[in-house]
């Protein structure tokens, strides 16, 4: 127990600053308001039920059910605890999460608030009016406020439940359907390797019979070599794009077939682009600037495409125009750059059509966007075309640090620069097997669980059926206290009133049993109140007052009333008075 109070107590410092004010202002308040509901008991039982307020208050988050068991038997002797009752069981009926356990400590707190009311000596009602009013001030300070607290946070932790069960139906969705991805893939794949590549192996095959070929000139010989090696290399463009629609990147299939050359296909195959587009007769100018970093195969092939899209592009809508590609090594990224200048008017009024797919540049944005980079394509000030990318040098690989390959300054691990969180095609390795890697977070709340909040209602909703529930029960227990009241008025009025016919027809010196069964019966708690207003008694006299039934004065607060003393079993004095309301 006392390893548990101290884990209780060690959880105040987990509050947060906003919450420690907002416990202060309510302690302070009703501790100011227990100091006011006690103004006419006396400055010592103000300050007990203040700083039991204000100890009480902090104290309800913490041990929920003690506190809620203390203010009840307190609220029983103080009528002035029952706004702290209200602020008590609405903590108690959220934090308490046991229904058992809830509700013996609900039926304790009522015990203890209905018996110490009861047996109040200075309560002027009979038993069972105490009880009844006492029952309602109960269910109504402390039973609406629970329920309705703790119906709140079970919405709330269904709503929770609910959120979880259908991330995982949607996590489980997408996992489906990125599999139903990588079987179609893979379908384009099988498709693409039978019908292409049968056409390109011929091709190869032919063009290195016709390259032997004596009678071919050496400038025939020397074009058909160039149409073989266009050849081949279509012939591992193929097998590439196949292994990544199979697979998802481009160094699983090198790795599978057993080919050495991630070189030509890189960073380090750009010289070559470059001397090929200056043998077209092109003026292309290479810069690099920077400490030279390793990248990741995925991305250092992706620098090596956009290059050569950039030139393709180039060569072909801005003929005869200057170009320049720049690799910057940046401490946490690759930049390249391709940018040609304005075609010259000349060139241009002779400018022959060209054919275009149209999907150079969105590949290259797709490409770079699945290992965390970007592209951006747009025109030149200079009235030229620049093409940019930006590639992470991305996560230390195995490989790599084997090799020595990545500096000790090489940037943040991991290092990305477009939210994979639902990028289902690959951001890490080795999230789904054969899909690339798909990284998959669905933490916290997605915005597609609307559904949820629709079924369950709004927080604006819940609110108002809340408070239209609340509202509907504190009507009918104030019908209910309405019909007691009433009916304690009417019992009241026959055991106070008293009709002056009576009181005319009553002799001093009667006996006491004669003119108390001409009196009204019972007892009525404005007694106490009339004897106090009452002509000082005869000494040693039983006496007793009633209010008249007879008229009383329009103006004025004084009320006419009787009072009858009696001794030794004789009436010794009859008197009538004016009684103060």
């Amino acid at each position: 127990m006392a390893l548990d109070v101290r884990h209780r107590l060690g959880t105040v410092r987990m509050w947060s600053r906003r919450r420690i004010a907002g416990e202060t202002v309510l302690a302070v308040v009703l501790a100011l308001g227990m100091a006011v509901g006690q103004t006419g008991e006396g400055a010592l039982r103000m300050t007990a039920a203040a700083m039991a307020a204000a100890l009480l208050s902090p104290l309800r988050r913490i041990f929920p059910a003690g506190v809620l068991v203390a203010t009840g038997a307190v609220g029983g002797v103080l009528s002035s605890f029952g706004i702290m009752l209200i602020v008590v069981s609405w903590s108690a009926g959220a934090l308490i999460e046991a229904p058992r356990r809830a509700l013996a400590l609900f039926a304790t707190t009522y015990v203890l608030f209905v018996g110490l009311s009861v047996h109040d000596p200075t309560q002027p009602l009979s038993t069972v009016q105490t009880l009844v009013f006492t029952t309602l001030a109960f269910v109504a300070t402390t039973v609406v406020p629970g329920l309705a607290s703790r119906n709140r946070a079970q919405r709330r932790t269904l709503l929770h439940a609910l959120h979880e069960h259908n991330a995982q139906l949607l996590r489980e969705r997408e996992m489906i359907a990125s599999h139903a991805r990588l079987r179609e893939r893979q379908r384009i794949a099988q498709d693409m390797h039978d019908s292409l590549g049968h056409q390109l192996a011929l091709i190869a095959v032919h063009t290195g019979a016709l390259e032997v070929d004596r009678t071919l000139t050496d400038g025939q010989r020397e074009v058909v070599g160039v149409l073989r090696d266009a050849s081949v290399s279509a012939m591992h463009e193929l097998r590439e794009a196949v292994g990544i629609l199979s697979d998802g990147t481009p160094d699983q299939v090198r790795e599978r077939e057993g080919e050495l050359e991630p070189q030509s296909r890189g960073v380090a195959g750009i010289d070559g682009l470059v001397e090929a587009s200056r043998g077209a007769g092109t003026v292309v100018a290479l810069r690099r600037t920077g400490r030279p970093r390793p990248l990741a195969p995925a991305a250092d092939h992706a620098a090596f495409r956009i290059v050569q899209e950039a030139l393709t592009n180039a060569l072909k809508h801005a003929q005869d125009a200057s170009i320049s590609v720049e690799l910057r090594y940046e401490p946490d990224s690759l930049v390249v750059e391709v940018a040609n200048g304005p075609v010259p008017a000349l060139t241009s009024a002779v400018r022959r059509p060209v054919v275009s797919g149209g999907q150079g540049l969105t590949g290259l944005q797709e490409r770079a966007r699945l290992v965390g980079g970007m592209v951006h394509a747009g025109p030149a000030a200079d009235g030229g075309f620049r093409i940019a990318g930006v590639l992470p040098y991305g996560p230390r690989s195995p490989r790599a640090s084997e090799s020595g390959g990545w500096p000790a300054d090489s940037g943040p691990d991991g290092a990305t620069f477009v939210d994979a969180a639902n990028d289902f095609r690959g951001q890490s390795e080795g999230a789904i097997p054969g899909d690339g890697g798909a990284d998959i977070d669905w933490s916290g709340a997605p915005d597609r669980q609307k559904e949820f909040d629709i079924a369950m209602g709004r927080k604006k909703k819940g609110l108002v059926i809340g408070c239209g529930a609340a509202l509907v029960a504190f009507l009918v227990l104030g019908v209910l206290a309405v019909v007691l009241i009433v009916n304690l008025v009417e019992k009241e009025s026959d055991r106070v009133m008293l009709d002056p016919s009576v009181y005319k027809s009553v002799k001093v010196g009667d006996s006491e049993t004669a003119v108390r069964a001409k009196l009204p019966h019972g007892k009525s708690f404005l007694a106490p109140a009339l004897d106090d207003n009452a002509p000082a008694a005869p000494r040693g006299a039983t006496c007793a007052s009633y209010l008249s039934t007879g008229d009383w004065p329009e103006k004025g607060d004084d009320i006419p009333a009787f009072r009858f003393c009696f001794k030794d079993g004789k009436l010794i004095e009859k008197r009538s008075f004016m009684s103060s309301s």
